[in-house]
């Protein structure tokens, strides 16, 4: 077990820091946990296996936001945003919220951070306004609105087979508690940027670019297949991969090191896990569908992911939390998505965010990101638990 959790906590690191490459790191973490025997390589197969659907899902959706980047959507979007707001801070963060709780849930949360949040930065600019308070928006529900569906975030998409739920009947589960989170949020900033949003901006002067179709489309077809791939018996890797193909992919937007970074923390989580964190786990996971239980749940996932990272927290969860049934897995992703919004370090889509604002000589400070998180997270660790406890 210290071998592993040195594995771990050196692949984490290697994320958080930067210093040398990730998936590299988590790689030759497994590799060394399958040369001393720690995971064996039957185990490790399984893993990969059993992962194999969920990266093709990761990867696809990759290609589909960069699609939709190539072909100038968010630039049109930001523009919209701008142009609409007619020099309001509350209407233009209006206008990011919606667009961040639709980023997110149909490209994921990556989209959001690395998309959306420069064209929140520009529809900003256009329009003369302070630009916190909506990039602020765009890594708060990058998190916390990524409850929605199963391919709105990579810890869904691991957990989704758990939840023993279709595509539709996981969004249905989690809308009302997707609702809460983003309302929770809506108030929170509000309130803590009120001076910011009150600062008048101007009308952009400026022709729209035309909102491309094609991107469109192809988002609706692959939703749409999502949607029918329960009912046919198919894995949502197959629509996935016909949006991707459809947009037209390019092996750069797979973000392959993102991939095999994936691969190597959850070969490295399984054999932790094998190593007796599971046995753990599983005594302090609380049981049962009460109100408490679910609290408990979603509290402990939301600890280890601002300990841990989302992902592997969500990794060692994950097989306790199958076995207490379909409610403790989705209190767990209340958890793990919504919870990270608390540290820097609890989610990699936070990580990303802050890289985004650096290139663009942009940083936030220490002090507001974490007041911020401390506003938001436990009203919303308990309100999303509560819709959820209301829909189960």
């Amino acid at each position: 077990m210290i071998v592993a959790a040195a594995a771990l906590v050196a692949a984490i690191a290697a994320a958080i820091a930067r210093r040398a490459p990730e998936a590299l790191v988590a790689l030759a973490g497994a590799a060394l946990l399958l040369a001393i025997g720690v995971l064996e390589p039957r185990d490790a197969l399984d893993e990969a296996e059993s992962l194999a659907p969920t990266l093709a899902v990761l990867a696809s959706l990759l290609v589909l936001g960069d699609g939709c980047e190539r072909a100038g959507l968010f630039d049109a979007l930001a523009a919209r945003m701008a142009v609409r707001a007619r020099g309001s801070g509350p209407r233009l963060l209006a206008y990011v919220f919606a667009a961040a709780v639709a980023v997110t849930a149909v490209l994921g949360l990556d989209a959001t951070v690395v998309l959306l949040t420069p064209a929140a930065f520009a529809a900003a600019a256009k329009a003369r306004m302070p630009g916190r308070p909506h990039v602020y928006a765009t890594s708060h529900l990058a998190n916390s609105a990524s409850l929605l569906l199963p391919i709105s975030n990579l810890t869904n998409l691991l957990a989704f087979k758990a939840t023993d739920l279709s595509f539709a009947g996981f969004a249905a589960k989690m809308a009302l508690p997707t609702a809460v989170a983003v309302a929770i949020e809506w108030l929170v900033l509000r309130r803590v940027f009120r001076t910011a949003l009150e600062t008048p901006g101007r009308t952009p002067r400026t022709d729209l670019p035309p909102i491309p179709r094609r991107p469109l489309v192809i988002l609706a077809l692959t939703l749409a297949g999502f949607l029918a791939a329960g009912p046919l018996g198919l894995d949502a890797a197959w629509p996935a991969a016909a949006g991707a193909l459809l947009m037209g992919p390019r092996l750069k937007a797979m973000d392959l090191p993102l991939i095999a970074f994936v691969l190597g923390l959850s070969l490295i989580v399984r054999a932790l896990a094998d190593a007796g964190l599971a046995d753990v786990v599983a005594d302090v996971l609380p049981q049962g569908t009460g109100l408490l239980a679910l609290l408990g749940a979603t509290f402990l996932a939301a600890a280890l992911a601002n300990v841990l990272n989302n992902v592997p927290a969500l990794l060692v969860l994950l097989p306790a939390a199958a076995a207490a049934g379909p409610a403790t897995v989705l209190a767990v992703l209340i958890g793990v998505n919504a919870g990270p919004n608390l540290t820097y370090t609890g989610s990699l889509a936070t990580l990303i965010w802050r890289r985004v604002l650096r290139e663009r000589g942009e940083d936030v400070s220490h002090r507001e990101f974490h007041v911020l998180g401390a506003l938001s997270v436990p009203p919303i660790l308990i309100g999303a638990t509560v819709a959820l406890w209301l829909v189960t």
